[in-house]
């Protein structure tokens, strides 16, 4: 599936930030550009930042440091030869390190001279607004505060992203000179003694930046009505956090690799700041990094002091580079949802039909919603379009490990490079996708299962049973994915909430009739039928025979139309 690679639409990014300059590749084909495929990635770990401080002092930046930079910058350079990219698909940027340095004309100079590459500057506002950017991008929608953590500053902004409209700040993003690093050398020279001065100091200035920023009353009142505002962070001192955020969860392991869409609430993002001990042992975390967690704890203790009222906080992977792709693509793309743009190309011919079967299967919600109803984002347009999108990607896999395929399918298969999907996305379209399989799994995988059922919760993961069962049901009546023309009018479902007395115990129940009138699919049909009636079956429950589930009443009947 997908398409071929093709040059043309390749763009290549150089990223010169403060603790490290980033090469990328990535692949704009529209088909699949709101995800924006990487097709080539590098990170050379040169700090320029660092590289300007001597004894405490600052300096230019050495000569020793710009030629390593070249040396890179060529290296990659030779890279883009390798795939094809054009001299005009190369753009550098570089951001506060490089802006600030003594020397940065020279420094500029030099690249330019050797590589042919101008060096595009980022003021600071710009640098705030692409990184918003780059946010926007890892999620299908966003609406609260945007905080990008740089080595050298990190700026603040609010945004509300919807389809393809983008709201942020007029006065773009506030910079601060609280980058990992800077803060690091700051928390060196002010001492111990020193420190509730800074935080005092820190504290003031984002909370006067939050007056600045011109928050919309709308997004006030929501995050009042909601408990407070979301925080989505970026950056390389923020991401280094949630890992370490990712290795104290409650689920562990926790099974989903991969910062960006990882959720915390306030209450499990503070107080585990003083409970880590051994940051350099972290996935994910390297030494350097883990050297500048006290820095970071500084930092996230003086922005929970001038922003109280935070309900949840989202990472984010995307940042300069991401934001950038971002701004190029036409709005018709920015407003896809990520989870459809990256299945997409698996979709079947018949998608709009089989979706429509597979939407009448799902009984509806009740007014008022009870702890029983299927969740919404189950019920979601974009979950259940991804699910047929992806409903028949594993059919050529041995029987054996369809499920086991489908079920990492969203980590470390087909969809673990889609950029901008949540972690609920990855977990609950996992879960659909091995019921659709038959949910049969080895003893090697059925941790993993686990882990994403806790994840989920157990509500959830039923329904994503019952769902994954119903949408195996449909994939085996129509093997091909084809629904020909008045087939989808001879295939009716039927779903209604039942009820049945039990041991003087009334409990609810899940009503089916599947009914079809097309010659050679009763037995499609009844399979389908049986296995959602297995799957209400009380030791078929999430967490088994005392766990989550609702009994199904299945009846599967011939009619002639």
């Amino acid at each position: 599936m997908g398409h071929a690679r093709n040059s043309e639409h390749y763009q290549a990014l150089v990223d010169m930030g403060s603790n490290g300059i980033r090469f990328s590749i990535s692949d704009l084909f529209p088909h699949s550009a709101r995800v924006m495929p990487t097709i080539y990635q590098d990170r050379c770990g040169i700090s320029v930042f660092d590289a300007q401080y001597e004894s405490g002092k600052k300096i230019p930046v050495p000569q020793a440091v710009i030629n390593a930079v070249m040396e890179a910058l060529l290296r990659f350079k030779r890279t883009c030869d390798d795939f094809q990219v054009r001299g005009d698909q190369v753009k550098v940027v570089a951001t506060e390190a490089t802006r600030s340095a003594l020397n940065n004309k020279d420094f500029r100079q030099q690249i330019e001279t050797r590589t042919g590459w101008a060096v595009e500057m980022l003021a600071k506002e710009e640098e705030g607004r692409i990184g918003a950017m780059g946010v926007a991008s890892s999620f299908g929608s966003i609406k609260g505060l945007v905080m990008d953590l740089g080595g050298g500053s990190i700026q603040m902004t609010w945004m509300i992203s919807e389809n393809e409209k983008i709201k942020t700040s007029p006065k773009g993003a506030v910079s601060f000179p609280y980058g990992a690093a800077a803060l690091m050398m700051r928390l060196g020279e002010v001492g111990i003694q020193g420190q509730d001065s800074l935080r005092e100091e820190m504290a003031k200035n984002f909370e006067q930046a939050l007056g600045e920023l011109d928050i919309p009353e709308g997004l006030l009142r929501d995050a009042e009505d909601e408990g407070g505002l979301t925080l989505y962070l970026s950056g390389g001192g923020f991401r280094g956090w949630g890992y370490i955020l990712m290795s104290l969860h409650s689920v562990r392991p926790y099974p989903i690799p991969i910062i960006n869409g990882f959720r915390v609430p306030k209450s499990s993002f503070l107080p585990n700041i003083e409970e880590y001990s051994d940051p350099a042992s972290t996935f994910r975390i390297s030494s350097r990094r883990a050297s500048q967690v006290p820095a970071i704890t500084f930092l996230i203790k003086a922005l929970t002091q001038s922003i109280p009222s935070i309900s949840s906080i989202y990472f984010a992977q995307g940042g300069i580079r991401e934001g950038l792709l971002y701004l190029t693509l036409p709005a018709s793309i920015r407003s896809q949802h990520p989870l459809v743009a990256a299945t997409q190309s698996y979709a079947p011919s018949s998608t709009s039909s089989l979706l429509r079967i597979l939407e009448a299967s799902i009984p509806l919600s009740r007014t008022p919603t009870t702890q029983t109803d299927p969740p919404s984002p189950l019920r979601s347009p974009v979950f259940l379009r991804s699910l047929v999108h992806l409903l028949y990607a594993h059919a050529s896999f041995p029987k054996d490990i369809r499920a086991a395929a489908a079920l990492r399918s969203t980590t470390t298969g087909m969809l673990g490079d889609a950029h901008g999907l949540s972690h609920e996305d990855r977990t609950l379209l996992a879960l659909l996708l091995c019921e659709r399989w038959g949910g049969e799994l080895s003893p090697i995988d059925e941790g993993f299962l686990s882990s994403l059922q806790e994840l989920a919760g157990p509500r959830a993961s039923w329904w994503a049973k019952y769902i994954g069962r119903s949408a195996g049901g449909i994939g085996d009546m129509f093997p091909g994915g084809m629904v020909r023309e008045g087939e989808e009018e001879l295939v009716r479902v039927d779903v209604t909430w039942g009820a049945e007395e039990k041991k003087g115990v009334l409990e609810e129940t899940v009503d089916v009739l599947i009914s079809t009138a097309t010659d050679g699919m009763e037995a499609a049909a009844l399979e389908w039928g049986e296995g959602i009636g297995k799957v209400g079956k009380k030791k078929n429950f999430v967490g088994g025979t005392d766990g989550w589930g609702v009994k199904v009443r299945s009846i599967v009947e011939g009619w002639k139309g």
